[in-house]
């Protein structure tokens, strides 16, 4: 029997989700779940779960929007918002992209501070060297070898936050405790709010859109579309089972190994703590995952920084250039000597505020038949998409609520 062409084979049509779970995976992932572990250990071990299993749909329906409509959601809330409000629009999203490169660059300076030594600032500017040179793969190669770069340094991430729990003295019953959704005072909803913002993280929706139709084309033949859908359910659940995985990893070693260590609070502090706990093997290891993060993080936030200008603005900026502008920021934070940590989580908090505006237009176009035709969502699917969303926002209000509470 002739072989399938290779643009037929399932395996072949993976590879988006990749691309999108990276920012499952960033810096401000590690220091959400660094922080949570250190401070309450297996407690919101729960958040981690249940903001996986609302990512897996929410990139789903990401994917499957690009894959039906042949266009980003960027685009398609540019062609249907008067201008007053697009604009507006896009400079919440322009912020929030701000924020997770300010959360990536930070933890790759931290990454090269841990492995040489190096001055936080320098450190940023080769953090936007070597991104800038893995867009560059991206701008000449195109999107296919784009994908197996990011999947390569998802590997090394995988490895870098996950050979530590195997030295670790992880407890059973804790941890199935830690399944059982519950708080512990005003900080633990915070910081249950800046792991969910770097778990379910706003620029991750606009991106998948553009990465799934510019892997299969604008025009996709409809008789193509079940099977390419089939082909992204795995994508999406095989990339975000490995990223949740490396979320949960991360926040066990911290139960297990750093609970009640001073100076967790802190990736500096964490990787000194691990090291006099697991030895300095373990440190090296843990230091190469959070570099392979911030690098390929930042990366892809830059690439949906530019679909979001693109698709909103009508504007295509060059990934280069608007990687230059977008470094700037990040370079300030670390010159003038704010916490890098704190930085990171507050990072997150912003991300969490920012879900709602992605994730409503996204629920509401896929489940619109005059957009998507036969492919809008089932009713039930609609539904879960609608609760997930309820809950996003209802999280977010409290989360408002006890900012300002808290600084009055």
């Amino acid at each position: 029997m002739r072989a399938s062409p290779p643009e037929k084979r399932l395996l072949f049509l993976l590879g988006p989700a990749f691309v999108a779970a990276i920012a499952y995976v960033d810096p401000g992932n590690v220091a959400a779940n660094l922080t949570a572990g250190a401070k309450y250990g297996y407690l919101l071990v729960w958040v981690l779960v249940v903001a996986n299993v609302m990512a897996v749909l929410i990139q789903y329906l990401s994917a499957k929007l690009g894959l039906v409509t042949g266009k980003s959601l960027p685009e398609l809330l540019g062609e249907r918002l008067p201008r007053r409000r697009r604009l507006m629009f896009w400079a919440q999203a322009e912020l929030v992209a701000a924020a997770t490169d300010l959360a990536e660059v930070i933890g790759g300076a931290i990454a090269l501070q841990i492995l040489f030594g190096l001055p936080l600032p320098l450190g940023g500017l080769i953090m936007g060297v070597i991104s800038t040179i893995l867009l560059s793969v991206q701008s000449r190669r195109g999107q296919r070898p784009f994908e197996f770069v990011i999947i390569g340094l998802l590997a090394v991430i995988t490895v870098g936050f996950v050979a530590g729990l195997f030295v670790s003295p992880l407890s059973l019953s804790e941890l199935v405790g830690g399944l059982v959704p519950r708080f512990q005072g005003t900080e633990t909803i915070l910081l249950a709010a800046s792991m969910l913002g770097a778990t379910v993280m706003p620029h991750a929706i606009y991106l998948h859109s553009g990465l799934a139709r510019d892997r299969h084309g604008a025009s996709v033949d409809p008789a193509r579309i079940p099977r390419l859908l089939r082909a992204t359910r795995w994508d999406v659940a095989i990339a975000l089972v490995i990223a949740g995985s490396v979320n949960i990893a991360m926040l066990l070693l911290a139960a297990a190994s750093l609970r009640g260590v001073a100076g967790t609070n802190s990736i500096q502090g964490a990787h000194a703590a691990i090291v006099a706990a697991l030895g300095p093997a373990v440190g090296i290891i843990f230091g190469i995952g959070l570099l392979a993060s911030g690098l390929a993080s930042t990366s892809v936030g830059s690439y949906a920084g530019s679909a979001i200008m693109a698709g909103l603005l009508h504007l295509r900026v060059p990934l280069l250039t608007r990687r230059v502008i977008t470094l700037i920021p990040a370079l300030i934070v670390l010159a003038i000597g704010f916490d890098p940590t704190s930085a990171l989580v507050l990072s997150q908090v912003l991300l969490s505020l920012g879900i709602p505006f992605a994730l409503i237009p996204l629920v509401a176009y896929t489940q619109n038949s005059t957009i998507m035709g036969e492919f809008a969502n089932p009713r039930i699917v609609t539904w879960i998409a609608w609760l997930v969303t309820g809950l996003i926002v209802l999280l977010n209000v409290v989360l408002i609520v006890l900012v300002v509470a808290g600084g009055a």
